[in-house]
């Protein structure tokens, strides 16, 4: 269903709001139980993950300081493919976000293709951040077993997004409340430190960015690994335009969003490692295992490690109850489409796709079980399947935009894409580019070759169905 052009409102007045466009007129609607104050939450917190505050570490050992420069420019790609997505989801906001208008762009096995990828991306993440948090409640209780956690996580999170959308919001409210909090109180440490302003420390002046090699010590090669490590750190902005859909004001909630994208990009991730970087050596050992523990170690901040347990601990469950309610989405959007098995099309009477999210909670578990079962052969299989998924998905939210503009009537265009059609020439370009570096490490090369693999057998399998949805009709 194309979305009907609102008329330009008049001052104080709200946009009208379209229909979810991935919901026919005649089908079930999900309700709009979200609050301006949990997408803006969402898309706070959202840029902020496990990945920054553990996997970080490994990019700063194979780049130096210059993993500043690795995330600065793998922050722009991300900037540029937001304000694409957040221009077409502003325009016409729909549940199934980027596979929708992939859909409407490329054609509908695009939108098949892009949007069963991205599911599968957050069954799997939802069963390896589940592992990833049951390992430190095992640290903090040696006698209990991982499987509890995991199976406790689970149950927790698939029973409140089973409830109402409000309960996802409020969950993620307050986590991101936290890790804002969290990251806000780290530079706001840092920034004091590199002053020499906090009690017990002197300025580094720029020592630590200078010294140990100089800037670029590992040389090119070392920055483009920093470089990959840090573009994967993005992924999961694209729940907060999903989110939308479901709030009292899609169009001006997720513009909203979008807008805001930048300064958290350049302050959360740029700013905090600029922090890490030149506060301590960056070939430290601590810094491999948590930079930001090595930091508040450094700074003789009492119970360090046990507190960044706690953020991360924090930034692990947000993830999987992000998780679970956008992969409950997206399939629930492919499936309103006529693209997926009709039983997970069924909304309950609060608005929410509960056979959707049952399926999706129900195969990240099962991820959870292989890894346990197989964890060098299938669920190896499984990680290497998705390991490139976010790119691919990129790629389809480019050529859309690229594609799809002519179709937005321009009183729609809330958010606009900057310089367009360059700037989303340059933005594919950087995905093709990443994709391409991809190639000359073995682990990222064996990711590419998997990923590749599972988006061409859905790209095949979309347009045989799209071929024969056109012989029918």
């Amino acid at each position: 269903m194309t979305g009907t052009p609102s008329p330009p409102a008049a001052c104080g007045t709200p946009v009208p709001e379209a229909a979810p466009a991935d919901i026919p007129p005649s089908g079930p609607a999900l309700a709009h139980g979200l609050k301006q104050r949990h997408l803006s939450m969402i898309a706070l917190g959202g840029v902020i993950g496990a990945g920054l505050f553990v996997g970080s570490g490994a990019g700063i050992a194979a780049a130096g300081p210059s993993i500043v420069l690795a995330y600065a420019a793998s922050g722009l790609l991300v900037m540029l493919v937001m304000r694409m997505l957040g221009e077409m989801s502003a325009a016409n906001p729909a549940s199934g976000s980027f596979s929708v208008h992939a859909d409407r762009a490329i054609g509908p096995w695009a939108g098949f293709t892009s949007g069963w990828v991205f599911w599968t991306l957050l069954c799997v993440a939802v069963g390896a951040e589940g592992i990833g948090a049951a390992s430190i409640m095992t640290g903090w209780f040696p006698g209990t077993d991982s499987w509890m956690w995991v199976g406790l996580f689970m149950i927790i999170f698939t029973v409140s997004n089973l409830a109402a959308v409000s309960n996802f919001g409020e969950f993620e409210f307050w986590f991101a409340t936290l890790k804002v909090t969290a990251i806000a109180v780290f530079l706001i440490l840092g920034i004091l430190a590199v002053m020499g302003m906090l009690p017990g420390t002197h300025s580094p002046g720029v020592s630590n960015l200078t010294g140990q090699g100089g800037f670029f010590p590992m040389g090119a090669n070392g920055l483009v690994v920093g470089l990959l490590a840090s573009v994967f750190a993005y992924g999961g902005l694209e729940t907060v335009t999903i989110a939308a859909a479901e709030s009292e004001h899609p169009r001006q909630g997720v513009a909203k969003a979008v807008r805001t994208a930048m300064w958290r990009i350049g302050l959360f991730y740029v700013g905090s490692l600029l922090v890490v970087v030149t506060l301590i050596p960056w070939n430290d050992p601590s810094v491999v295992k948590g930079p930001y523990v090595a930091v508040l170690n450094h700074l003789d901040i009492p119970g360090a490690g046990q507190i960044m347990n706690v953020v991360v601990l924090i930034a692990l469950l947000s993830a999987m109850n992000a998780n679970i309610y956008g992969s409950s989405r997206i399939a629930f959007s492919l499936v309103s489409r006529g693209q997926g098995p009709k039983a997970l099309g069924r909304v309950s009477g609060g608005g929410v796709p509960r056979y959707a999210v049952v399926a999706s909670a129900a195969f990240g578990y099962l991820a959870v079980l292989l890894s346990y079962w197989w964890p060098d052969t299938i669920f190896k299989w499984l990680l290497n399947m998705v390991g490139a998924a976010t790119l691919v998905v990129w790629g389809f939210i480019a050529v859309s935009q690229l594609l799809g503009r002519r179709r937005i009537a321009k009183e729609q265009l809330l958010v606009k894409m900057w310089l367009f059609p360059y700037l989303t020439w340059l933005a594919l370009a950087g995905i093709v580019g990443v994709l391409a570096l991809m190639l000359r490490e073995e682990e990222t090369r064996i990711q590419l070759y998997f990923t590749g693999g599972l988006t061409l057998v859905l790209a095949l399998t979309g347009y045989v169905r799209q071929r024969a949805a056109a012989a029918r009709a």
